[in-house]
């Protein structure tokens, strides 16, 4: 009987294990995940999880019993040493593993500093739910957190901070937040929220290091100045996790190298999420993407691959972020645009920023509006009229021809 391995523990792990047992798979699944608990969506850790609104099981993708049901084996708390694409094994220490196909579902690990004072207590990384776990518990006690990163992740963490009482700034290199993910408009009206709400923005400061006293953080240095922090979470990016990979001679380049199936370049090995760099025939090139959506999707189209069922994955990327009382839904990339369309009011907050570019949509940033989101996903790619869309009198479906709604 025919055994798949998953190596990892998140979203498209767990995903492909459930598509596995859809697509008619009986044989042996074993899943090997180097946290201790089962296969959970990462997104809630920066919001509604470190906020304490929810408990850890509703991180869970599925239940333990889910995969009890399904004759799945879970190996938790334990790490992959090898992959011998040569022997078809994957080892956990001295133990060999054979397989028949293999999904590599490593994900990514948070970038850390090392600068002076970076191993001093209270100075966090926010990717597992230990970590959150972990920041909770001094959040308890601390006066003054200070965020370096002024990214989605950094942001994030600054509403919830400042909602629970704390003292909050934000350190980004950049000369505006979010630089480096959306545009001037979209930075200013997220800049504009987080002030109005009490957070202090640090554009073009970096962080230098950090001074303690007891083995504890008690200030960030940036430059000639010095702010005074409790605790600190540094959210300056990922890196994808291809050490595993790349020690098995597969090719990696800024991820692990996929094809349209999720195939790797050995015809055995397979991988998605975070850790891969793949094909996008809508966009016409090769993206490494940080987004549950592109996870669950991969898994989807490894898993049916996996079993010999042909399958292509081609999707627009598209992200959220939740700030506040605020959701904002993403699609496409506004740096492809060439001009941006504003429908909706910002002072209101509720409103979408449309790009296109040579007047085809190819990008949204949605606030607290759904139904414009949703339209925009049938808009993509398609000629629009700007001063229509812009009208709020006119009815957004109504730009989208009958042979695409």
């Amino acid at each position: 009987m025919s055994t798949m391995v998953i190596i990892g523990g998140g979203q498209a792990a767990g995903q492909a294990i459930a598509s596995l047992r859809q697509e008619g798979f009986e044989g042996r699944i074993l899943m090997i995940g180097e946290e201790p608990v089962l296969p959970y969506g990462r997104p809630p850790l920066s919001k509604q999880y470190l906020a304490g609104e929810i408990p850890p099981e509703k991180l869970s993708v599925r239940p333990a019993k889910f995969y009890k049901d399904r004759n799945v084996e879970l190996r938790l708390g334990e790490t992959v040493t090898e992959i011998d694409p040569t022997q078809q094994t994957v080892s956990i220490g001295s133990e060999a593993i054979g397989y028949d196909k293999l999904l590599i579902a490593t994900g990514s690990t948070p970038r850390r500093l090392n600068i002076e004072g970076s191993d001093l207590a209270g100075i966090h990384y926010l990717r597992t739910q230990g970590d959150v776990d972990a920041i909770r518990k001094d959040m308890n006690d601390a006066k003054n957190l200070c965020i370096v990163g002024g990214g989605y992740i950094g942001l994030e963490v600054a509403s919830v901070a400042v909602t629970a009482g704390l003292n909050v700034d934000v350190l980004e290199m950049e000369n505006r937040i979010l630089q480096r993910v959306t545009t001037p408009f979209m930075s200013d009206f997220y800049h504009t929220l987080h002030t109005g709400r009490g957070v202090n923005i640090h554009t073009s400061t970096g962080c230098a290091g950090f001074r303690g006293s007891a083995g504890r953080v008690t200030h960030v240095l940036c430059g000639d100045k010095e702010i005074e922090a409790d605790m600190v979470i540094v959210g300056i990016g990922i890196i994808p996790n291809t050490q595993l990979a790349d020690e098995a001679g597969l090719d990696v380049d800024n991820g692990i190298i996929v094809d349209e199936q999720c195939r790797t370049s050995d015809p055995n090995i397979y991988a998605a999420g975070d850790c891969t760099n793949h094909p996008n025939p809508i966009l016409g090139r090769r993206l490494r993407l940080e987004s549950v959506p592109n996870a669950m999707d991969q898994a989807r189209t490894a898993a049916a691959n996996m079993l010999g069922i042909e399958k292509s994955y081609a999707a627009v990327p598209w992200f959220w972020s939740d700030q506040y009382d605020l959701k904002l839904q993403m699609l496409g990339f506004s740096g492809d645009a060439d001009a941006s369309v504003l429908r909706g009011d910002p002072d209101a907050r509720q409103f979408a920023q449309f790009y296109l570019s040579a007047g085809k949509v190819v990008a949204v940033d949605a606030v607290n509006s759904p139904k414009e989101f949703m339209v925009a996903k049938q808009l993509f790619g398609l000629g629009v009229d700007a001063e229509a869309l812009s009208d709020t009198t006119v009815d957004l479906k109504s730009l989208v021809p009958e042979r695409v709604a």
